[in-house]
């Protein structure tokens, strides 16, 4: 079973046992969560549910596996002929979701 839900305003396509990597939720690691599903599929295609906008009765639920920083981006800005140059760097806060059912 395949499925789309919309986790902080981003889509993700999901199936059972996978992980995913969102925006930070603020929840404590061992929690879940549920969220209706916005499509639903089998793995072949062959059935296709689209809701408008989620499928009534649909219902993923997600396990936080753990929160995170992720890789820090480096920024770097020059002028030129100006002798300016500033570097700073940012490690966005992200949690961890693994899919434990689709229904």
């Amino acid at each position: 079973m395949i499925a789309v839900v919309e986790i902080g305003g981003h889509q993700y396509t999901v199936s059972e046992n996978s992980i995913i990597n969102v925006d930070n939720r603020n929840l404590e690691v061992g929690s879940k969560i549920e969220v209706p599903a916005l499509l639903l599929a089998n793995d072949d295609g062959s059935t296709v549910k689209v809701g408008t906008p989620v499928v009534e009765g649909s219902n993923v639920v997600l396990v936080v596996q753990e929160n995170y920083q992720a890789d820090k981006v480096r920024v770097f800005k020059i002028k030129a002929k100006k002798r300016y140059t500033r570097t700073f760097g940012f490690r966005a806060c992200k949690t961890r979701l693994s899919v434990e059912s689709i229904a």
